[in-house]
This record gives structure tokens, sequence and C-alpha cells, in this order.
């Protein structure tokens, strides 16, 4: 008798890691659309290197809880007309309400399990802001 063997090898899974910032943002001044190069994810020791000339090392954190990523969008307000009625001449339509300005529509993207914690290099070129 022949056993029905299937491996179990691990599938690529995406796995989401926070990008954290908090440690650097009023040290340097970062771009809207600054170009960057993240590179030795599966290090314990990540590079991120933004416009050719900040380089940021990181650190991983275990999330503490769900951590959850939302993304944000603005839908305008809209009112359904429901239920019979003779002097309702749009059952079951939807309107939009120009009139309201429109409204934010939060879903969830991900849950995180780490978080990337980065800080400037010693060898950035990254000057003192206070010499």
């Amino acid at each position: 008798m022949e056993a029905n063997a299937t491996p179990h090898d691990h599938e690529d899974q995406d796995e989401y890691v926070l990008l954290d910032l908090d440690g650097v943002s009023g040290l340097i001044d970062l771009p809207p659309n600054a170009k960057y190069v993240l590179t030795g994810l599966d290090t314990l020791n990540p590079v991120l290197i933004i416009d050719d000339k900040y380089k940021l090392i990181g650190e991983y954190e275990e999330t503490i809880g769900t951590c959850i990523a939302f993304t944000e969008q603005d839908t305008p307000v809209v009112h359904e007309e429901t239920g019979p009625s003779e002097v309702n001449l749009f059952s079951g339509t939807r309107l939009i309400d120009s009139s309201q300005p429109p409204t934010k529509q939060v879903k969830p993207v991900c849950q995180l399990h780490k978080v990337l914690k980065f800080k400037i290099s010693p060898d950035s070129e990254i000057q003192n802001p206070n010499s």
C-alpha cells in the first residue's frame, strides 16, 4: 500500500513589516517622494538608504498584541432611496449628495507582526543640525 505523500514545504507567504522612522524624522528632512533602497530584510539589521545620502540601520521589534495597517480613501456621501412609495421616483437607487464633503473610508490591509525601527548610521552623510 502506498502512502499519499504531500510535500509540506512552506509556501511563500507575504509578511508585512512596518518601517518606523520616528527615531530619525526630526533629524533629517525626508522629501515626500524620495527614492530609497531597502536591503537586508532577512538580516538582524536591515539598511535603508534614502536619496543616496541618508543611511539608516534598522532593528526588528515584535509587536505586542494585534497591529493592523489600514488604507484610507475619500468616499462621497450617498443616500439610498428605499421602500415603496408613490412619491419616491428613485426607489432602489443611490444618490450622491454633492453638498456634503466626502467622508473617509478605512479598510484593513494586513496584520503586522514586526516593526522595523530605524536609527541613523554612524557612517551616514548626515550633518549635525547644531553645527
